[in-house]
């Protein structure tokens, strides 16, 4: 007997040759944003900052050991070990945590925590109940704690979806009105004034808006088919930013490179004033998308992550910084002979990545334009990764019952990451159109975004340092050292982006408490809902000992009940029969839950059991899935259930391996191989074999509307089959040919007028997301015409 967290989906051996292609495909994804950094690091500077060649040096110090101590020796060397089952992010190390240190919030009873993991025999090493770990346990405020930072780095990298298209889109743009701009000197015959501000008016964020509509409407298509163009366009990208960096070294000032030197950023630290520590803020866009080289674990592997970072990404970018260091400080101060017009704007023109650009002859200013059109492509492709990113840590905090239910398309069969949702999409879409108008430049929206992307670091380290001691029970010495020496490098550029909080870091800060107020509220009433459905629940013997003397009476058919409780019966349907005292021939209790892993193998995914004695024909299954998983929006997913409750009655009596719950014994199904003692399915004959109507306890009857694309036969000739077996599945059989009905509860929360304030407003926030999200049918793929919802009201 094994756990299913051991039954995980096979993982394809990874050879040479499978190494060389995932490398190549992490950096079209992985490293897109990453490698568009050079467009706006320096771009988002103020020229008037950088009032030295001094000051320069200090700064590409900076970025340099910035590039090394984050993405090189945090991410790459240090928490690419702490996957979860191969997935990385924030919420990977939160189910780490959940699972190894019992400090999850998730809504369970001990009945539902023993059916849930049924680990016995599990071939995972255990982990001593150390004095860290029992503290932590038996300490609900730190179990709050860590959720809090869950949701508050999820709504980081949401917000950082939203901010980071616009800023490398409208980055790219800048270059293109520089281009436009110097194709026009050549041919004006207007006031060169005039025209500049024409095309500052006209084309950077017009273009900018465009090429955001185009980006976010293309997302249907998912990642595996826009990104084929990725890796070829980053790759180019990066080969063409190094070449352009080393020339500049070259041509322009090799002494940059000596500001490797720790001892410049020591005398910026030295002498730093308020003015010289904002710049900071902007230096940490350099790192931006380091974090998906985490979150993106799942759809690659470490070492291919390793290998492109080390060999590629991370010497292409310090050549770029440091050639675009050099640029700038032979041309921080404009000559008069330089430029036509415009003499006042030309030294934040020198610190555009295309300014660096070569440019001596006539072919060259065509390489620039070149240059500018491949930006474009570029920073689409950064933009790209980083709204794929976000819509799975949205699908992740949905299924930890953190974020309104909203349609997820998954848009790839091979590649479990890859989802699309719809709703996000265009919600996405008209924020970061929004900031893009409204900011219009380019310092606030870096400003912002560099907040969003430090502040997303910090959780990342807080709640790697408690895996460190926890999971992986390393000394308190080793995971203080980890908090101090990372958090001091992220603290320092955190207080640097709170300096500018004013200049569009506000804007994260509102979306932080909107994002924040939804997951909490949601969280808050679901939680609630659950905790008042266990309190209520009835004893199994309330239906099949006191029920009789109540009346009720079997109508032919299935009646699926959906609940969230996995022992007893739930508080709607013993309401509903005290009020209609009739149910179907076959009643199947169908519970979702969630395990604290990403995937669930659906060899694994099914607990059967029976509700009980065998006559009364009532059956419990249990879905068990990872936070990665889709099981509930399928066309198949009744099929599944029917399936495995005939692979139940089949198995029940020589089952090995089986569970014994509070009501009865309960049986792992997986998928179901081809067994000539339970039923089968086979595709209808024609599209005029309907099912009759289903059935409801009440005795009315409804209209044909319910189509069934597949029927359940038993085997002509079983000679192994027993009677009593064969007996029940075909009632089993003639039951879902009568027809399936679903009972639903539909719960509507209410608040106490004593309670607080806080309360109310949680309360009122999760009702108006309910009515206005995706409803339960809907997400559960319920036919309408066989829906029966039971309403209950809940006061809290």
């Amino acid at each position: 007997m094994s756990s299913p967290l051991n039954h995980l989906p096979n993982i394809q051996k990874e050879t040479w040759r499978r190494t060389v292609l995932l490398t190549v495909q992490s950096i079209g994804v992985v490293y897109g944003r990453l490698s568009i950094a050079p467009l706006y690091v320096f771009g988002s500077m103020r020229p008037k900052d950088i009032d030295s060649d001094e000051r320069l040096k200090e700064i590409f110090s900076f970025i340099f050991w910035t590039l090394t101590i984050v993405p090189l020796l945090k991410y790459a060397v240090i928490v690419l070990r702490a996957d979860d089952n191969g997935e990385g992010g924030t919420f990977s190390l939160y189910s780490l945590l959940c699972r190894h240190a019992k400090v999850g919030l998730l809504p369970s009873d001990e009945s539902s925590d023993e059916i849930m993991h049924y680990e016995t025999g599990s071939t995972s090493p255990s982990k001593k109940n150390s004095r860290a770990r029992r503290a932590i346990k038996n300490n609900k405020i730190s179990h709050y704690m860590m959720l809090l930072l869950a949701l508050f780095g999820s709504c980081m990298m949401i917000g950082d979806g939203v901010l980071t298209p616009a800023l490398s889109v409208l980055s790219a743009s800048k270059g293109l009105e520089l281009s436009l701009a110097k194709i026009s000197e050549r041919s004006a015959t207007s006031e060169c004034g005039g025209l500049e501000r024409d095309l500052k008016k006209y084309v950077p964020v017009p273009t900018a808006c465009f090429i955001l509509v185009c980006l976010f409407s293309v997302q249907r298509y998912g990642t595996h088919k826009i990104g084929i163009i990725f890796a070829p366009v980053v790759i180019i990208w990066l080969f063409l930013i190094s070449g352009v960096g080393l020339y500049n070294i070259v041509q322009w000032d090799h002494r940059i490179l000596y500001a490797i030197s720790p001892k410049y950023m020591y005398n910026f630290i030295k002498q730093a004033d308020i003015r010289s520590w904002k710049l900071l803020g902007n230096l940490v866009l350099c790192i931006a998308g380091s974090e998906a080289m985490f979150t993106d674990l799942g759809h690659f592997s470490k070492k291919s992550i390793k290998i492109a970072f080390v060999c590629l990404i991370y010497p292409a970018l310090v050549l770029s910084y440091a050639g675009q260091a050099a640029f700038i400080s032979k041309h921080l101060i404009p000559h008069d002979d330089e430029v036509v017009c415009a003499t006042h704007n030309a030294s934040s023109e020198y610190f555009h990545l295309r300014e660096s650009v070569p440019n001596h002859t006539g072919r060259a200013e065509v390489f620039r334009h070149i240059f500018v059109v491949l930006s474009l492509f570029a920073a689409a492709v950064g933009s790209q990764a980083t709204i794929t990113a976000t819509f799975s840590i949205i699908n992740q905090c949905q299924a930890l019952s953190c974020f309104p239910r909203v349609k997820v398309v998954h848009t790839s069969n091979k590649i479990h990451g890859q989802v699309y949702i719809p709703d996000v999409n265009w919600i996405m879409m008209i924020l970061s159109i929004a900031c893009t108008i409204g900011f219009h430049e380019i310092l606030p929206l870096g400003n912002a975004t560099g907040f969003a992307i430090i502040s997303g670091m910090l959780v990342t380290t807080c709640l790697m340092s408690l895996v460190i001691l926890l999971y992986w029970e390393r000394s308190w010495l080793l995971t203080a050292s980890f908090l101090v020496f990372f958090g001091c490098v992220e603290i320092m550029y955190l207080s640097s982006s709170l300096l500018n909080f004013y200049k569009g870091a506000w804007c994260l800060v509102i979306l932080l408490v909107f994002c924040m107020t939804i997951m909490l509220s949601w969280h808050y009433g679901t939680r609630k809902k659950y905790e008042f459905d266990l309190e209520n629940k009835v004893p199994v013997n309330w239906l099949t000992d006191l029920s009789p003397g109540l009346g009720i009476s079997r109508v032919p058919g299935i009646g699926f009940i959906y609940t969230e409780v996995v022992t007893g019966i739930p508080a709607f349907f013993s309401h509903f029969i005290t009020n209609v005292p009739a149910f179907h021939q076959v009643l199947i209790f169908v519970s979702f839950k969630l395990l604290p892993v990403p995937h669930i193998s659906p060899s694994r995914r099914y607990l059967i059991g029976r509700v009980g004695p065998k006559e009364y024909k009532i059956y419990r299954c249990i879905v068990r899935y990872g936070y990665c998983d889709q099981v509930r929006d399928t066309d198949d997913f009744e099929d599944h259930i029917i399936l495995s409750i005939g692979e139940f009655i089949s198995r029940e009596e020589e089952d090995v391996e089986s569970l014994t719950s509070p009501e009865r014994r309960m049986v792992v199904i997986g998928n179901q191989t081809m067994n000539e003692n339970t039923i089968v399915s086979v595709p209808r004959a024609s599209d005029s074999e309907i099912l009759s109507p289903p059935v409801d306890p009440s005795g009315s009857s409804g209209t044909p509307t319910n189509q069934k694309k597949v029927r359940f036969i038993l085997p002509p000739k079983s000679p192994t089959m027993r009677v009593s077996v064969r007996r029940e599945l075909q009632e089993l059989v003639d039951a879902r040919e009568s027809g399936t009905a679903y009972f639903l509860g539909q719960s509507h929360l209410s608040v106490q007028k004593r309670a607080s304030f806080i309360k109310k407003f949680l309360v009122t926030t999760y009702v108006l997301l309910d009515k206005n999200c995706r409803q339960p049918p809907v997400a559960l793929n319920i036919p309408r015409a066989a829906l029966l919802e039971v309403g209950m009201v809940y006061t809290i």
